[in-house]
C-alpha cells in the first residue's frame, strides 16, 4: 500500500479497501446461507468465475448464478471463512483492483463432511457505485473428507484433491513456480 496522493485520495483508498473486505465477507455469507437472490449483487455483468481444476467455469452474472445453484445441489451445510488478503489497486483505473484471499471451508458434499484450503484470485471492479467481483478464481491446497484430513498430509500428500470420484494432485503449492524452484534437485556439474 502506498502512502502517496492527497489525504482525500488516501481516505478513498481506505474506504475502498473496507468495501472490498466486506464484499469478500458477504460472498462467504451468501454462499453459506444459500441466498441465491443475493448472488447477482456480488458480481459485475461480465464476471468470470473459474477454478484451477476446470470444474467451475462461468462467464456472465446469470451463468455464475446458475453454476452456484448447481454446486449447492451437491453441498450440504458449509462454513467459508477468510484469513489474510492482499488487495492491490490499479494505478491507471481507480475503479479496479486485484486481490488474493487465503481461505478455508468446512462443508458437506454428497453427505460427507469435507475440509478445504482455498486461495481466491480476484479482480474487483467498481460498478454502479459498488465494488463487485469481476473475476473470481479458486485453487485448492486440499479438499478432503474430514476423516482423511491427517492422511492428506501423510502418504497421500500428492493426492490432496479428494472431492470427486478420484483423488488428484492439488493446485498448490507443488505447482507453483517458486515451490518448484526451491525443491528442484540441484544439478551437479562435473569439474
Amino acid at each position: 500500500m502506498t502512502s502517496g496522493g492527497t489525504l482525500e485520495d488516501r481516505l478513498r483508498r481506505l474506504e475502498d479497501r473496507v468495501e472490498i473486505d466486506e464484499l469478500i465477507a458477504r460472498y462467504c455469507l451468501v454462499m453459506d446461507n444459500r441466498d441465491v437472490d443475493a448472488i447477482e449483487a456480488l458480481f459485475t455483468a461480465d464476471v468470470h468465475v473459474w477454478s484451477a481444476d476446470g470444474v467451475m467455469n462461468s462467464r456472465g452474472r446469470q451463468a455464475a448464478v446458475d453454476m452456484f445453484k448447481g454446486r449447492f445441489a451437491v453441498l450440504g451445510p458449509s462454513n467459508h471463512f477468510t484469513h489474510d488478503r492482499i488487495v492491490e489497486f490499479d494505478r491507471a483505473d481507480p475503479d479496479r483492483a486485484t486481490g488474493l484471499v487465503l481461505s478455508h471451508a468446512e462443508m458437506q458434499r454428497k453427505g460427507q463432511p469435507m475440509l478445504a484450503a482455498i486461495r481466491y484470485q480476484d479482480v474487483y471492479q467498481r460498478s454502479d457505485g459498488r465494488w463487485r467481483f469481476r473475476e473470481r478464481g479458486l485453487s485448492f491446497m486440499y479438499y478432503v473428507p474430514t476423516a482423511e484430513y491427517l492422511d492428506a498430509f501423510g502418504p497421500g500428500l500428492d493426492r490432496r484433491m479428494r472431492a470427486y470420484e478420484h483423488a488428484v494432485p492439488a493446485d498448490w503449492p507443488e505447482k507453483l513456480p517458486t515451490w518448484q524452484r526451491y525443491y528442484q534437485p540441484e544439478k551437479k556439474t562435473e569439474s
